[in-house]
């Protein structure tokens, strides 16, 4: 079993970066493919970004060219850096692991592990 644990959201200006951090538990850790997920009140949860174990990236056109994800493997992480964020960006984030490393997607059913959230909130 993998747990992971999400940190670094917070209230930010519209503007405004923030960096979120997800832990994750396990040895193999470095062979998931790692994504990003939100979803604000009464909305889908929708696909942020990913990341491969060979740091292929894939983003949502939404959020490309002001998000940035990254994976630290000797220390089990993967961070989701965000600027210029937006009001409608406010969402509870939501790190996934897909264990059996596929390419970088953003089919939430095919992330076998969840994270519990946090929230980011952009004001405007």
């Amino acid at each position: 079993q993998v747990q992971l644990v999400e940190s670094g959201g917070g209230l930010v200006q519209a503007g405004g970066s923030l960096r979120l951090s997800c832990a994750a538990s396990g040895r193999t850790f470095s062979s998931y493919t790692m994504g990003w997920f939100r979803q604000a009140p009464r909305k889908e949860r929708e696909f942020v970004a990913a990341i491969t174990r060979f740091d292929n990236t894939l983003y949502a056109d939404s959020v490309k060219g002001r998000f940035t994800i990254s994976r630290d493997n000797a220390k089990n992480t993967v961070s989701l850096q965000m600027n210029s964020l937006k009001p409608e960006e406010t969402a509870v984030y939501y790190c996934a692991a897909d264990r059996w490393g596929r390419s970088a997607h953003g089919v939430a059913s095919n992330y076998d592990y969840w994270g519990q959230g946090t929230q980011v909130t952009v004001s405007s």
